[in-house]
């Protein structure tokens, strides 16, 4: 059996929703990120694996701080000394964006010590592991500022640069794979966004058109007993029962708000190889998903009722119900059409004092659809001061205002009409 750990998009550097922690100087969300990759690495230790794949994006950016640094190097040497092999692939957020210049993650590959496998440019390798020899694909992330350095590619369209960057891809997976040998377990490690996958939370902005689209039949392909994936930070598995399992791990900690609902974690993967008989055998990849105890991040709603009764009050009875203890916290109170908001935000914050960090408190007013029609009249049949009373009285103004600004619209009436009759005589 070959055991794996699958995981990606560490992004060490996000600080967001955070503050400094006064004992180590240090942001609280990287140390929030830190503790999550090093409960990964104490998982794979523990289960006595024999790989630990980094998908891609280890760190938020392609030049990350020394602190940042030092927090990846002390996990992944950690494995290393647990004579755990370390595939490391080169993630978006890891590459540079300028042509020619090193990668985040190129230190790995340069170091003087065996099992790191650094990943910058499409490969294969073997690898003796513990358990027997494993065969590793490894797909970076297909930039374009390679392509886009070459007269050929300079002038060419946006789109058509994706597309073929699809297809030469696809075809360099196609060729690597038909070069293994199908005696030996192979799994497919890339960094690539696959045409099924569900994006969510910052990644939503890779949107269709941006990146390369790879098919799951691309992927999913013989004699690959397992793809591992990153990019996309919800965690799911894109093929069915029976075909190669394609599995995106997920970011392991919630990026922003819009992965509020994901389920943060890793991936353990066993590669199992059963004899069939006549020379014949079979592998099943068994692939089970293992949660990580992350920070806490709450989106909470308020639908405030016209009822007589206080919107604070409705707020902060609504606040009682929730553990928000340590918890990164945004609330909305939703007000009622046309009413006044008269919350008392220093009471709303002080109700979410033990929250770990309040990334705001946001009213969300909801607006009355403009009707071309009113009370079934149309508008063009109306004259102006009878149209002008309409509106004042859905307005909720008062008669004797609507009296006086009638009076007063008449008067700058008969005066445009007095100026255009000057300008036609």
């Amino acid at each position: 059996m070959i055991k794996i750990v699958h995981t990606a998009d560490i992004h060490i550097g996000v600080e967001n929703y955070g503050r400094i922690d006064n004992a180590t100087g240090l942001h609280t969300r990287l140390l929030d990120f830190a503790a999550s990759l090093s409960f990964c690495v104490d998982q794979a230790i523990a289960e006595k694996v024999d790989l630990f794949v980094l998908a891609g994006d280890a760190y938020k950016t392609a030049s990350p701080t020394p602190t940042q640094q030092k927090f990846l190097l002390q996990n992944l040497l950690r494995l290393q000394a647990a004579g755990i092999a370390v595939i490391i692939i080169v993630g978006n957020h890891d590459h540079p964006l300028s042509f020619g210049k090193a990668h985040a993650l190129d230190v790995y590959a340069d170091l003087p010590l065996n099992g790191f496998y650094v990943f910058a440019r499409p490969g294969k390798i073997v690898i003796n592991t513990r358990n027997g020899l494993v065969q590793v694909v490894g797909i970076p992330w297909p930039s374009r500022q390679n392509l886009l350095a070459k007269n050929t590619f300079c002038y060419k369209d946006f789109t058509k640069i994706t597309d073929y960057i699809s297809s030469a891809v696809t075809e360099i997976i196609a060729q690597l794979a038909a070069e293994l040998d199908p005696a030996i377990p192979a799994i497919l490690a890339g960094h690539l966004t696959v045409s099924t996958g569900v994006f969510s939370g910052s990644e939503k902005r890779a949107v269709f058109g941006n990146d390369p689209l790879f098919l799951p039949a691309n992927l999913g392909i013989a004699p690959f007993n397992y793809v591992a994936l990153g990019h996309l930070h919800r965690q799911q598995s894109l093929n069915t029962e029976g075909q190669v399992p394609i599995v995106y791990a997920g970011s392991i900690e919630r990026i922003d708000f819009g992965e509020v609902r994901d389920k943060k974690g890793f991936v353990l993967v066993e590669i199992d190889t059963f004899a069939e008989g006549n020379g014949k055998f079979k592998r099943i990849a068994n692939v089970s998903f293992r949660p990580i105890r992350t920070r806490k991040m709450l989106e909470i709603n308020v639908y405030l009722k016209d009822n007589g009764e206080f919107f604070t009050k409705q707020i902060l009875d609504e606040v009682k119900k929730i553990d928000i203890t340590d918890a990164i916290v945004k609330l909305f109170y939703h007000l009622p059409v046309g009413a006044l908001d008269t919350t008392d935000l220093g009471l709303i914050y002080r109700a979410l004092a033990s929250a770990w960090y309040v990334a705001g408190v946001i009213p969300v007013v909801k607006t009355v659809a403009k009707n071309s029609r009113l009370n079934g009249e149309n508008n063009q049949k109306i004259s102006l001061p009878a149209l002008l009373e309409k509106y004042f009285s859905y307005k909720g103004v008062t008669k004797e205002r609507t009296s006086q600004l009638l009076t007063k619209a008449e008067e700058i009436i008969a005066e445009v009409t007095l100026e255009q009759n000057k300008e036609e005589g």
